[in-house]
């Protein structure tokens, strides 16, 4: 069998981010997925947008303006060819959401001017998602078209399909979490699809009102260009528990059966088009490519980052907890060395490379992790229920 410091499992912009931060400190590190490259599920459909939050101040608001922060900064100091920074005019989407946008100005995070019909950021960007997953995972050893069948820990040892050891795993499967045997680590599986089209209509900045629509891309061969309009948001009543096939193989096939719609891709198409011409005029509109996947979103919307608590142990040594009774997270029950970094839910290109850096230096250099965002949150909830 072959060894290693550190596996992660996905490689999508989380398990990406990851993987850089890691090979920073390691070269014994190994990215695996099961797709025959990177960025196939749900950092595929994305169109790789990165633009503020806004509202009030709150936990999650504050979250994201770190992480717009940092990882802007991040992908402009190290991957400035991927970053495409135009700014993005946020339009309200009716008057009772204009109305918000006035109650909001006080409490924006980043410069902005008021344009057209509503605010205009300069920090607005898009990524190149396959190239700066790319250039991410750069640093260590990849192995795609992997199906992981099962995990042993054995003698401090996590061993996979018999073929590779580690003694630090670190699952960073997004919406799938068959390989995550908790009851707690509740993910749930939002489907987008993204279109790319052709279009005569040259877009200088990024736009956001019901849906994204991106700046221009020049054709070489052609005087047009291509330009991403995404995504929609469906959710489905189906037990990932039961069958993840879905998330396994999240095509337009398999779309199309969960949504019981054989036009639902077309559907989709169609309501894409539309909210991007009611923001603006698009002309000889061809629809070049399609991305269909499903984003990870966690019950509270903050991301589950860290060890995940091993909830049989805890239960053991703290039957109590089911009644409220409160447990310091230090004195929780780990799966040792067992690490996650998931529910990114649809900023995912915003929140990966900041919370990668900060899980890293949590693992490497115990540095401590921001409470809100690990997996005591989800455990102390679900045992409550019991």
């Amino acid at each position: 069998m072959k060894s290693y410091d550190y596996i992660i499992v996905g490689a999508g912009i989380a398990g990406c981010s990851v993987a850089y931060f890691l090979s920073l400190y390691n070269k014994k590190v190994l990215l695996i997925d099961r797709n025959k490259d990177f960025t196939q599920s749900a950092s595929s459909a994305a169109g790789g947008f990165l633009s503020p939050l806004l509202g009030k101040p709150n936990d999650f608001k504050d979250l994201v303006t770190q992480a717009l922060n940092y990882s802007f900064a991040f992908y402009k100091n190290h991957f400035p060819h991927e970053l495409i920074n135009k700014g993005v005019l946020r339009i309200p989407k009716n008057e009772e959401d204009a109305q918000k946008f006035k109650e909001y100005i006080p409490y924006i995070d980043f410069d902005y001017c008021l344009k057209e019909e509503g605010c205009f950021f300069p920090i607005g960007s898009q990524i190149n998602t396959l190239e700066v997953c790319q250039k991410l995972a750069k640093n260590v050893e990849k192995l795609f078209r992997y199906e992981i069948k099962h995990i042993q820990y054995i003698n401090d040892t996590y061993v996979l399909n018999d073929q590779f050891t580690t003694h630090n795993l670190i699952l960073t499967t997004g919406a799938d979490t068959s390989l995550i045997e908790e009851k707690y680590f509740n993910i749930r599986a939002v489907w987008g699809q993204r279109i790319v089209i052709e279009t005569s209509t040259c877009i200088d900045i990024n736009y956001h009102k019901e849906c994204s629509v991106s700046t221009s891309v020049p054709i070489q061969t052609k005087d047009k260009y291509h330009v991403s309009i995404g995504a929609t948001h469906h959710r489905f009543n189906c037990d990932s528990s039961i069958c993840s096939l879905c998330l396994k193989e999240p095509n337009l096939n398999n779309f199309k059966r969960l949504s019981n719609d054989e036009n639902s891709v077309n559907n989709d198409t169609q309501t894409l088009l539309k909210r991007a011409s009611d923001i603006l005029v698009l002309n000889d509109v061809k629809v070049v490519d399609i991305k269909i996947g499903a984003r990870a979103s966690s019950v509270d919307y903050f991301p589950m980052v860290g060890e995940l608590i091993n909830s049989k142990e805890t239960l053991n040594m703290f039957p109590y907890i089911t009644k409220g009774t409160h447990v310091p997270n230090s004195r929780l029950m780990p799966h040792k060395n067992l690490f996650v970094l998931n529910g990114l839910g649809g900023r995912g290109f915003v929140l990966a490379p900041y919370l990668a850096n900060l899980l890293v230096e949590h693992i490497v250099n115990n540095k401590e992790l921001p409470e809100n965002i690990t997996t005591p949150r989800l455990f102390k909830r679900w045992a409550k229920k019991l």
